[in-house]
């Protein structure tokens, strides 16, 4: 049962008036011991959603974290978990940090080099769990939770807290004698000292044992901190090191009384817009060069340039103001951007700070990277930026490649695309960078654009039109593919457009999700929705189009399969394609079987193959790039293909054989593989408003 607590049962009204009072939404033992340590950093934190970057430590052990979560919750259910597959998790995580998330340090110059030092520390903190996984299991009973995530209003001291508290317990446990333990995952250079341990360790430990029972309902016995270090023992002793926390009623009252105190004062800078955060000089766990960026950008920026929930805005917004306001009185904005530009020198290797041109940038990420190169070319696309680099004589082009992410974070992008092939402008070879940008315009759709039998798709970065030739043999058929949000139905609906223009016989639209119903009310415009429905149409159209080839006849007709891989899936095959006539044999009746349907997907194939030389030209879209569906055999069929942004760098190789359009930034950006172009290329496609 929870203990009482004067603000958990307000009315809405009331609690939101009482949080309107204050610049945070909750408290958490982080927040405590962050506001104690450096009150500066606290607020660039927690207020104003300003993360710094973290280094391959930091994202070893929060993918460490990850790893452990997925083998105790598969140890719920009786499955153990081997290192393959933890170390599958754990490098899943570290490839999808973006890059401008690394700090890159003297040791580690290159997001390459930080990926190579975390997946490594990862290998060896995961390596350390399953060799001595008894600290863990010896005298486990039962697994409670697996990284609980807690909200609840707390009673620290004696005092009702007037914000909930926020944790996320790692692994609550009851062991062999009915005790409860909540244990807490540590990753570590070296072990932390024992007498260090039994007090800095205190002010949490309660922090998770009061959310946790508050929670629950369940009184802690003990807490247990299992320390991983990631540097091998000389003496070869044990890696893991579990310190274990009992508590009783006056270890409760102490930690609770040393937690009080950094939280009532954090409380009241929180409440009070005034309040000043002071930088600690001293403090080790923070880059001071970032802290004084941060305080520097408080001094010029507005609210809107900042992270901040919409909750909280008006509030901060009138801090920011009060604070800029009191400073400008005394030091000109023209000093205090002097100043940021100066804090700037100090982080190290991280050009987003500095005063460059994009291509500046460019060029010093590579150049202190050993690879010298030159952007003699920038051209801007409506979502996408080209720059064309020469690179000097005698380097090796590939090494580029391995240092897309640094280039990406050098730009303040999440990832950038560097074409496969060299691009020729004006004669002469270059290696083509792509970037997304902030779009600032949208591409409309035009008729105007309409050429011939070439519908248009949309415009690349070198102001060309992008063209579908329906009219040319070698590309009678377009593979379109690309997540929610992509762009892949404006793409379709644009090509429906152009495609009623140029006045095709017959409009078959297979439509499994129900996107395009609009356009069954045009007469020559055939929708299908439902499976069976969409089957027969296209067994249909295969019988038509075999008279039309029997008799050497042509039919303009346009097929678009929308979410073509979900419909194969989900279609009839095997034995659901066999079909029964009743004849009559004598004076009985009989059930027989008869010829056996072919599925849709041989359909389709069918469709495909021999349909383009009697007029019939398909699009096949799908979210989904799976090579189930999307083979090598199926792409020989798809000359054309289209792909916009996809979740992952896999999907972008099923695709169009190459990756790159992981890194697209969506809503129409996307790239084209064609016999009509060398290699592939980047486009917006056109926006046609309904």
């Amino acid at each position: 049962m929870k203990e009482p607590h004067k603000y958990r049962d307000l009315e809405p009204e009331r609690i939101e008036e009482l949080f309107s009072n204050y610049l945070l939404e909750n408290w958490s033992y982080s927040k405590v011991d962050s506001f104690a340590r450096n009150e500066k950093a606290f607020e660039m934190s927690y207020i104003y959603r300003q993360r710094g970057r973290s280094s391959a430590s930091e994202v070893s052990g929060s993918a460490y974290h990850l790893a452990l979560k997925h083998y105790f919750r598969q140890l719920m259910d009786g499955v153990i978990v081997d290192l393959a597959e933890l170390q599958t998790i754990a490098f899943e995580y570290i490839d999808d940090v973006e890059p401008t998330k690394w700090k890159i340090q003297k040791t580690t110059p290159s997001i390459e080099q930080c990926k190579l030092k975390a997946n490594k520390l990862t290998t060896t903190l995961l390596n350390n769990f399953l060799s001595e996984i008894n600290i863990y299991t010896s005298d486990l009973k039962e697994i409670i939770g697996v990284e609980l995530r807690i909200d609840e209003f707390l009673t620290i001291n004696g005092v009702d807290i007037p914000l909930p508290c926020h944790g996320i317990i790692d692994l609550p446990i009851k062991t062999n004698d009915n005790k409860i333990v909540i244990i807490d995952h540590k990753s570590k250079a070296s072990f932390t000292d024992e007498k260090d341990l039994k007090f800095s360790i205190g002010k949490q430990a309660i922090t998770y044992v009061k959310l946790f029972e508050a929670k629950t309902g369940l009184k802690v016995d003990e807490v247990w901190f299992v320390e991983n270090k990631n540097s091998e023992n000389r003496d070869k002793s044990a890696q893991l090191s579990c310190f274990k926390m009992s508590l009783t009623d006056d270890t409760r009252r102490l930690y609770e009384a040393l937690l009080y105190e950094p939280l009532k004062r954090m409380l009241e800078a929180i409440s009070n817009p005034d309040y000043i955060y002071l930088i600690n000089e001293s403090d080790n766990y923070v880059d001071k060069a970032e802290i004084y960026e941060f305080w520097a950008l408080t001094m010029i920026a507005e609210v809107g340039d900042f992270s901040i929930p919409a909750s909280k805005k008006d509030l901060i917004a009138k801090r920011l103001k009060k604070v800029r306001d009191v400073s400008i009185a005394t030091v000109s904005p023209d000093v205090i951007r002097r100043f940021r530009a100066g804090a700037s020198e100090f982080i190290q290797y991280d050009l987003t700070n500095k005063n460059m041109t994009e291509q500046e940038k460019i060029e010093h990420t590579l150049r202190t990277l050993g690879i010298i190169v030159k952007v003699q070319h920038i051209f801007k696309g409506y979502s996408s930026e080209t720059f064309l680099l020469e690179v000097s004589a005698g380097t090796n082009i590939s090494s580029v490649f391995r240092y897309k992410l640094d280039i990406a974070a050098a730009l303040n992008v999440a990832s950038i695309r560097i074409g496969k092939d060299l691009f020729v402008h004006e004669g002469k070879s270059y290696l083509a960078i792509e970037s997304s940008k902030t779009r600032d315009s949208i591409l409309l759709y035009d008729e105007k654009y309409l050429k011939g039998d070439k519908i248009p798709l949309g415009i690349d970065n070198f102001e060309n039109v992008i063209y579908w030739d329906t009219a040319n043999p070698s590309t009678p058929h377009a593979l379109i593919c690309g997540s929610t949000g992509s762009g892949k139905s404006v793409c379709i609906i644009n090509i429906l457009e152009y495609a009623k223009l140029l006045k095709y016989d017959k409009i078959v639209i297979c439509d499994p999700k129900f996107e395009f119903v609009k356009y069954a009310k045009n007469s020559k415009i055939s929708v299908y929705n439902n499976i069976l429905e969409i089957e027969e149409a296209m067994a249909e159209m295969v019988e038509e189009m075999n008279e039309l080839v029997k008799n050497g006849g042509k039919r303009k007709t346009l097929v678009i399969f929308d979410e073509f891989a979900d419909a194969v899936m989900s279609s009839r095959s095997g034995r659901e394609l066999d079909t029964y006539a009743t004849v009559e044999v004598g004076l009985k009746t009989k059930t027989v079987k008869g010829e056996k349907l072919k599925s849709l997907e041989e359909n389709l194939k069918m469709l495909l193959q021999k349909g383009r030389s009697s007029g019939y030209r398909i699009i096949a879209a799908t979210q989904r790039a799976s090579v189930k569906v999307i083979t090598g055999d199926a792409k020989v069929n798809f000359p054309v293909q289209i792909c916009f942004k996809v979740p992952k760098e896999v999907d972008s190789k099923v695709v169009i054989d190459e990756a790159g359009a992981e890194s697209l930034s969506g809503k129409g950006d996307g790239l084209i593989k064609s016999p009509d172009y060398n290699g592939i290329v980047r486009f917006q496609a056109f926006y046609k408003p309904n």
